[in-house]
């Protein structure tokens, strides 16, 4: 699996997107739908209309990379997205990133319960 930049913010598009789009289009779909700057080195997640395709993409400093996955069985799991939704976007931990290109649930991801250490003696 790919190694993400730690520290960097990673947005998750709700609403599907045509993939025929490349590097400039979902730049546009950066800029228009999420309100964001696509050269902010922040991570952009985007899905197919039929959810077994993935798209990242963030600007490294010196241009963009982009990572395309499809999935051979099942779908991505992805929020629900209607028409006129307000939520544009969903922010995501790395770990739900990494869940996420590994086919998981990552709205399912729960923390264990911290345990606080004591001293016995």
């Amino acid at each position: 699996m790919i190694g993400w930049p730690t520290g960097m913010a990673i947005h998750l598009a709700v609403a599907p997107v045509d993939f025929r789009k490349a590097f400039d289009g979902l730049c546009i779909e950066i800029v228009e739908v999420l309100e964001r700057d696509p050269l902010s080195g922040e991570l952009f997640v985007f899905r197919n209309r039929a959810g077994d395709k993935l798209k990242a993409l963030y600007w490294d400093g010196q241009g963009f990379v982009m990572i395309y996955k499809r999935l051979e069985k099942g779908r991505f799991k992805w929020p629900h997205h209607a028409d006129g939704d307000a939520e544009e976007e969903v922010p995501l931990s790395r770990s739900q990133l990494q869940a996420l290109f590994e086919g998981i649930d990552w709205r399912r991801l729960e923390m264990p319960p911290r345990c606080l250490a004591t001293a016995t003696g």
